[in-house]
């Protein structure tokens, strides 16, 4: 018989919760494994060389609507309030990202706009597309081709090595456009924060004693079975990409200790231009740590390296289909199940795939635990 009742491949935010729930709701015998040298997956945040926390893969803006998924995490951590600002560098100006009355009213060089004459605007300048087809044309569509060209396209082509006309709708259509003077990035009913970071989350979370976890481990050396397995994986290299390799694209970091308490005026700047990354992170406004030096990141888009997006375009969409269904397959005939971004090819928030790593475990629950 296995000495494990549950095998976790991947120890990023899906496999912490799906480790935690199994031990301490079912009393399974967990084994959680990562290939890399630590917990937490992307989330992970450490202290630079210099002494400022940084996120190592990107920063995490934690926020929910959910009261109950805040509290099932607040077992494992205290919170500060998030401080989630970003603007948008172009034509030499800082302008609130995403668009609201600020940002309309200053890129149109109006007065102060109220949300019916913010409203009359983008009716003016919109380009009437009533069923747009790919990004480029749902953005023309909410603000037209001169707001379109200044804050999304270049990003875009950036970001995606794709013209927007080639990514689906949804792909822009994630960024909302507001008629108040609300310059959050996101609108969620909570924001915030742990506040010793997500590692220490994590680690928090997965300290029970029925829960073994070996970091710089491939899931596909183990020797070690059992009679569940979580996989969190690239789901086509699972399948040894047998049907070709999903497409992702991937990011480069570049982090610069700089002798200043704060460089940036917010946390996030997004650069649409000519400038060879995306943006610049100075996660500090969002930690709150107080040091008297700082460190801002740059993120540079690469096609090589370890999968971070989901490329969302109907062919892509189409061989993950193919893949799914492998998937689903496994997971009625030998109990694996497929959780996570990278396994189910979707892009998820940090809210999204914890509440989605509990939706698996109540499937694993109800058709595994013993009575």
């Amino acid at each position: 018989m296995s000495a494990y009742d549950i095998v976790i491949a991947g120890a990023g935010p899906v496999g912490c919760v799906l480790a935690e729930r199994c031990a301490s709701q079912l009393g399974w015998k967990v084994l959680l494994v990562d290939k890399r040298p630590h917990l937490a997956g992307n989330c992970f945040d450490r202290i630079h060389e210099n002494g400022v926390m940084i996120h190592q893969y990107g920063p995490h803006y934690f926020r929910t609507n959910s009261e109950q998924l805040l509290q099932y995490l607040s077992q494992f951590t205290e919170w500060v309030e998030g401080n989630y600002y970003v603007t948008s560098s172009t034509r030499g100006e800082f302008f609130p990202f995403p668009i609201n009355l600020l940002t309309l009213a200053r890129f149109f060089k109006r007065s102060k706009l109220n949300p019916e004459e913010g409203q009359a605007l983008l009716e003016e300048v919109r380009e009437k597309i009533e069923q747009p087809a790919n990004s480029e044309e749902f953005v023309l569509s909410r603000v037209g081709r001169e707001m379109y060209e200044a804050f999304y396209l270049g990003y875009t082509l950036k970001q995606w090595d794709m013209h927007p006309r080639d990514l689906a709708p949804s792909v822009c259509g994630r960024i909302p456009v507001r008629f108040n003077e609300d310059c959050r990035y996101v609108d969620h009913r909570f924001q915030c924060t742990p506040k010793d970071g997500f590692t220490a989350l994590f680690t928090r979370m997965t300290s029970h004693p029925d829960i073994e976890i070996r970091l710089e481990t491939d899931f596909r050396d183990l020797s070690d079975s059992a009679p569940v397995t979580v996989y969190t994986g690239p789901v086509d290299e699972y399948f040894n990409h047998c049907y070709g390799p999903l497409p992702w694209r991937s990011l480069e970091f570049e982090f610069k200790p700089i002798e200043k308490e704060f460089v940036q005026p917010n946390v996030q700047i997004n650069f649409p231009g000519e400038e060879p990354y995306t943006r610049t992170v100075e996660i500090k406004h969002v930690t709150r740590q107080t040091h008297p030096h700082t460190v801002i990141s740059y993120e540079y888009p690469r096609a090589e390296g370890d999968p971070y997006y989901p490329i969302p375009t109907a062919d892509s969409q189409a061989l993950y289909e193919r893949y799914r269904m492998l998937a689903e397959k496994e997971t009625e005939e030998r109990q694996v199940y497929f959780c996570g971004r990278l396994a189910e090819y979707k892009y998820f928030n940090t809210d999204e795939v914890i509440e989605n790593a509990l939706r698996t475990f109540d499937r694993i629950k109800a058709r595994h635990a013993r009575s």
